[in-house]
Protein backbone atom coordinates (compact mmCIF):
# COMPACT_ATOMS: atom_id res chain seq x y z
CA UNK A 1 0.00 0.00 0.00
CA UNK A 2 1.20 3.18 -1.02
CA UNK A 3 2.60 5.76 1.90
CA UNK A 4 -0.21 8.45 2.10
CA UNK A 5 1.11 11.82 2.35
CA UNK A 6 0.24 13.58 5.43
CA UNK A 7 2.45 16.44 5.74
CA UNK A 8 1.31 18.08 8.74
CA UNK A 9 0.22 15.27 10.54
CA UNK A 10 3.81 13.30 10.27
CA UNK A 11 5.34 17.02 11.01
CA UNK A 12 3.33 17.30 14.49
CA UNK A 13 4.36 14.22 15.30
CA UNK A 14 8.00 13.88 14.75
CA UNK A 15 8.08 17.38 16.52
CA UNK A 16 5.76 15.93 19.64
CA UNK A 17 7.70 12.22 19.74
CA UNK A 18 11.00 13.95 20.08
CA UNK A 19 10.03 16.56 22.84
CA UNK A 20 8.23 13.55 24.45
CA UNK A 21 11.68 11.26 24.26
CA UNK A 22 13.54 13.94 26.85
CA UNK A 23 10.95 14.19 29.05
CA UNK A 24 12.22 11.83 31.66
CA UNK A 25 16.02 12.11 31.46
CA UNK A 26 15.53 15.64 31.95
CA UNK A 27 13.46 16.18 35.68
CA UNK A 28 14.40 12.58 37.60
CA UNK A 29 15.41 14.43 40.34
CA UNK A 30 12.18 16.41 40.29
CA UNK A 31 9.89 12.79 39.70
CA UNK A 32 11.87 11.11 42.29
CA UNK A 33 10.95 14.08 44.92
CA UNK A 34 7.37 14.46 43.67
CA UNK A 35 7.25 10.23 43.96
CA UNK A 36 7.82 10.36 47.19
CA UNK A 37 5.93 12.77 48.90
CA UNK A 38 2.80 11.00 46.77
CA UNK A 39 4.43 7.32 48.35
CA UNK A 40 4.30 8.61 51.73
CA UNK A 41 0.96 10.48 51.49
CA UNK A 42 -0.76 7.23 50.13
CA UNK A 43 0.96 4.92 52.30
CA UNK A 44 -0.02 6.69 55.68
CA UNK A 45 -3.59 7.14 54.44
CA UNK A 46 -3.57 10.16 53.44
CA UNK A 47 -4.67 11.91 49.74
CA UNK A 48 -3.12 13.18 47.05
CA UNK A 49 -5.23 15.98 45.66
CA UNK A 50 -5.19 17.12 41.92
CA UNK A 51 -5.61 20.71 41.22
CA UNK A 52 -6.21 22.19 37.26
CA UNK A 53 -8.44 25.16 35.99
CA UNK A 54 -9.41 25.40 31.81
CA UNK A 55 -7.70 22.34 29.59
CA UNK A 56 -5.69 20.88 32.90
CA UNK A 57 -8.34 19.93 34.31
CA UNK A 58 -8.15 16.62 31.89
CA UNK A 59 -5.01 15.72 33.79
CA UNK A 60 -7.01 15.47 36.95
CA UNK A 61 -9.05 13.13 35.20
CA UNK A 62 -6.05 11.20 33.89
CA UNK A 63 -5.70 10.39 37.25
CA UNK A 64 -8.79 9.77 38.82
CA UNK A 65 -10.86 7.93 38.02
CA UNK A 66 -9.95 5.64 35.27
CA UNK A 67 -8.13 2.62 34.25
CA UNK A 68 -5.28 2.03 36.11
CA UNK A 69 -5.64 4.49 39.09
CA UNK A 70 -5.86 3.62 42.37
CA UNK A 71 -7.18 4.70 46.04
CA UNK A 72 -4.93 7.72 47.43
CA UNK A 73 -6.08 10.24 44.26
CA UNK A 74 -8.64 12.81 44.95
CA UNK A 75 -9.53 15.57 42.44
CA UNK A 76 -10.57 18.76 43.36
CA UNK A 77 -12.79 20.08 40.30
CA UNK A 78 -14.36 23.30 40.15
CA UNK A 79 -17.37 23.21 37.40
CA UNK A 80 -17.20 26.76 37.62
CA UNK A 81 -13.25 26.56 36.44
CA UNK A 82 -14.07 23.64 33.63
CA UNK A 83 -17.00 24.07 31.74
CA UNK A 84 -16.15 24.90 28.86
CA UNK A 85 -18.78 23.06 26.82
CA UNK A 86 -20.43 26.31 26.06
CA UNK A 87 -17.93 28.54 24.57
CA UNK A 88 -20.48 31.79 24.71
CA UNK A 89 -23.47 32.23 26.81
CA UNK A 90 -24.27 30.53 30.41
CA UNK A 91 -21.31 28.23 31.33
CA UNK A 92 -19.11 30.03 29.37
CA UNK A 93 -15.69 30.89 28.66
CA UNK A 94 -15.84 34.65 29.00
CA UNK A 95 -17.18 33.72 32.82
CA UNK A 96 -14.30 30.77 33.58
CA UNK A 97 -11.80 33.10 32.45
CA UNK A 98 -12.87 35.64 34.54
CA UNK A 99 -13.24 33.18 37.70
CA UNK A 100 -9.48 32.18 37.08
CA UNK A 101 -8.16 35.86 37.74
CA UNK A 102 -10.46 36.78 41.10
CA UNK A 103 -8.30 36.43 44.15
CA UNK A 104 -10.42 34.61 47.15
CA UNK A 105 -11.63 32.27 45.18
CA UNK A 106 -9.29 29.39 45.83
CA UNK A 107 -9.49 29.86 49.14
CA UNK A 108 -12.89 29.77 48.91
CA UNK A 109 -12.24 26.18 47.55
CA UNK A 110 -10.43 24.90 50.09
CA UNK A 111 -12.09 25.76 52.68
CA UNK A 112 -14.06 22.92 51.71
CA UNK A 113 -11.73 20.14 53.09
CA UNK A 114 -10.68 19.38 56.24
CA UNK A 115 -7.02 18.34 54.68
CA UNK A 116 -5.04 15.63 56.42
CA UNK A 117 -1.30 15.84 57.93
CA UNK A 118 -0.26 13.52 54.93
CA UNK A 119 -1.69 15.10 52.22
CA UNK A 120 -0.36 16.64 48.93
CA UNK A 121 -1.70 18.89 46.67
CA UNK A 122 -0.73 18.62 42.75
CA UNK A 123 -1.60 22.36 40.98
CA UNK A 124 -1.89 21.48 37.55
CA UNK A 125 -1.39 24.69 35.05
CA UNK A 126 0.99 25.28 32.12
CA UNK A 127 1.37 28.66 32.05
CA UNK A 128 1.51 28.59 36.01
CA UNK A 129 0.85 32.66 36.52
CA UNK A 130 -3.41 32.37 37.00
CA UNK A 131 -4.21 33.78 40.48
CA UNK A 132 -6.30 30.95 41.28
CA UNK A 133 -3.49 28.54 40.89
CA UNK A 134 -0.55 31.00 42.79
CA UNK A 135 -3.55 30.79 45.60
CA UNK A 136 -4.43 27.28 45.76
CA UNK A 137 -0.61 26.57 46.23
CA UNK A 138 -0.16 29.03 48.32
CA UNK A 139 -3.36 28.29 50.36
CA UNK A 140 -2.45 24.59 50.70
CA UNK A 141 1.15 25.26 52.22
CA UNK A 142 -0.49 26.79 54.62
CA UNK A 143 -2.04 24.10 55.62
CA UNK A 144 1.05 22.18 55.76
CA UNK A 145 0.19 20.79 52.47
CA UNK A 146 3.70 19.89 50.50
CA UNK A 147 2.74 21.21 46.65
CA UNK A 148 3.63 19.89 43.57
CA UNK A 149 3.53 21.97 40.44
CA UNK A 150 3.08 20.89 36.66
CA UNK A 151 3.85 23.43 34.20
CA UNK A 152 5.42 24.10 30.93
CA UNK A 153 8.54 25.52 32.54
CA UNK A 154 9.94 27.45 29.30
CA UNK A 155 6.02 29.16 29.14
CA UNK A 156 6.20 30.00 33.25
CA UNK A 157 9.96 31.36 33.50
CA UNK A 158 9.09 33.59 30.26
CA UNK A 159 5.30 34.83 31.44
CA UNK A 160 4.66 38.06 33.05
CA UNK A 161 3.09 37.12 36.46
CA UNK A 162 -0.56 37.83 36.80
CA UNK A 163 -0.79 37.73 40.90
CA UNK A 164 -0.54 40.52 42.46
CA UNK A 165 2.26 39.31 44.66
CA UNK A 166 4.42 38.54 41.54
CA UNK A 167 4.64 35.20 42.02
CA UNK A 168 4.33 32.09 40.02
CA UNK A 169 3.58 27.87 40.52
CA UNK A 170 7.14 28.20 39.96
CA UNK A 171 7.57 30.31 42.97
CA UNK A 172 5.35 28.21 45.42
CA UNK A 173 5.47 24.78 44.64
CA UNK A 174 7.83 22.38 46.64
CA UNK A 175 8.79 20.53 43.20
CA UNK A 176 7.47 21.60 39.86
CA UNK A 177 7.55 18.61 37.48
CA UNK A 178 7.49 20.35 33.32
CA UNK A 179 4.73 18.93 30.94
CA UNK A 180 7.17 19.88 28.17
CA UNK A 181 5.57 22.80 26.12
CA UNK A 182 7.02 25.00 24.35
CA UNK A 183 5.83 28.68 24.79
CA UNK A 184 2.52 29.51 23.56
CA UNK A 185 2.00 25.12 23.93
CA UNK A 186 1.39 24.60 19.79
CA UNK A 187 4.37 22.95 18.20
CA UNK A 188 3.22 23.30 14.42
CA UNK A 189 3.18 26.45 12.14
CA UNK A 190 1.33 26.33 9.35
CA UNK A 191 2.46 27.15 5.29
CA UNK A 192 0.57 29.90 4.25
CA UNK A 193 -0.74 30.96 7.89
CA UNK A 194 0.05 33.09 10.67
CA UNK A 195 -1.67 31.18 13.17
CA UNK A 196 0.28 27.45 14.98
CA UNK A 197 -1.81 24.41 16.13
CA UNK A 198 -1.04 20.70 17.58
CA UNK A 199 -0.52 21.56 21.12
CA UNK A 200 1.90 19.87 23.26
CA UNK A 201 1.07 20.21 26.93
CA UNK A 202 -1.57 16.90 27.12
CA UNK A 203 0.21 15.09 25.26
CA UNK A 204 3.04 15.72 27.90
CA UNK A 205 1.14 16.34 31.09
CA UNK A 206 -0.38 13.30 30.47
CA UNK A 207 2.62 11.36 30.22
CA UNK A 208 4.18 13.28 32.84
CA UNK A 209 1.10 12.09 35.12
CA UNK A 210 1.20 8.47 33.94
CA UNK A 211 4.79 8.56 35.44
CA UNK A 212 4.38 10.06 38.67
CA UNK A 213 1.22 7.21 38.73
CA UNK A 214 3.86 4.15 37.62
CA UNK A 215 6.31 5.11 40.26
CA UNK A 216 4.09 5.59 43.35
CA UNK A 217 2.36 2.17 42.48
CA UNK A 218 5.54 -0.09 42.19
CA UNK A 219 6.57 2.00 45.13
CA UNK A 220 3.87 1.43 47.54
CA UNK A 221 4.18 -2.52 46.50
CA UNK A 222 7.31 -2.34 47.47
CA UNK A 223 6.42 -1.42 50.92
CA UNK A 224 4.49 -4.04 51.27
CA UNK A 225 0.90 -1.98 50.26
CA UNK A 226 -0.78 -2.88 47.43
CA UNK A 227 -2.90 -0.74 46.08
CA UNK A 228 -6.49 -0.79 45.43
CA UNK A 229 -6.84 -0.49 41.42
CA UNK A 230 -9.99 0.71 39.52
CA UNK A 231 -11.19 -2.46 37.69
CA UNK A 232 -11.84 -2.52 34.33
CA UNK A 233 -15.22 -2.31 34.29
CA UNK A 234 -15.70 -2.99 30.53
CA UNK A 235 -16.04 -7.00 31.13
CA UNK A 236 -20.22 -6.45 31.63
CA UNK A 237 -21.91 -9.19 33.52
CA UNK A 238 -18.91 -10.27 35.31
CA UNK A 239 -19.56 -11.12 39.02
CA UNK A 240 -15.89 -10.94 39.96
CA UNK A 241 -15.19 -7.11 38.39
CA UNK A 242 -18.28 -6.34 40.22
CA UNK A 243 -16.87 -6.90 43.39
CA UNK A 244 -13.38 -4.93 42.58
CA UNK A 245 -15.91 -2.21 41.89
CA UNK A 246 -17.84 -2.28 44.87
CA UNK A 247 -14.38 -2.64 46.70
CA UNK A 248 -12.90 0.27 45.37
CA UNK A 249 -15.81 1.86 45.92
CA UNK A 250 -16.03 1.36 49.46
CA UNK A 251 -12.09 2.14 49.73
CA UNK A 252 -12.01 5.18 47.80
CA UNK A 253 -15.50 6.40 49.90
CA UNK A 254 -13.50 5.75 53.05
CA UNK A 255 -10.33 7.06 52.58
CA UNK A 256 -11.98 10.51 51.50
CA UNK A 257 -14.57 10.46 54.01
CA UNK A 258 -12.36 12.71 56.53
CA UNK A 259 -12.45 15.47 53.96
CA UNK A 260 -15.73 16.21 54.79
CA UNK A 261 -15.55 15.59 59.06
CA UNK A 262 -16.07 19.56 59.12
CA UNK A 263 -15.70 22.70 57.14
CA UNK A 264 -14.69 26.15 56.88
Amino acid sequence: MPTVPLAAAERYFRAALTRLQGLLDAQRPALDRAAALCTEAIARDGLVHLFGCGHSRMLCEEMAPRQGCFVGWHTLVELGLTFHNQIVGPNGLRQSLHLEKTPGYAEQILRNFAFGPHDVLIVISTSGIREVIVEMAEGARRRGLPVIGVVSRAHCELAKPAHASGKKLLDVADVVLDNGAPVGDCLLPLEGSRGKTGPFSTLGGALVMNLLRCEVAQRLVDRGIEPVFLPSHQFVGSRTVEEQLEYFYAQYAKRIAPLYARQG
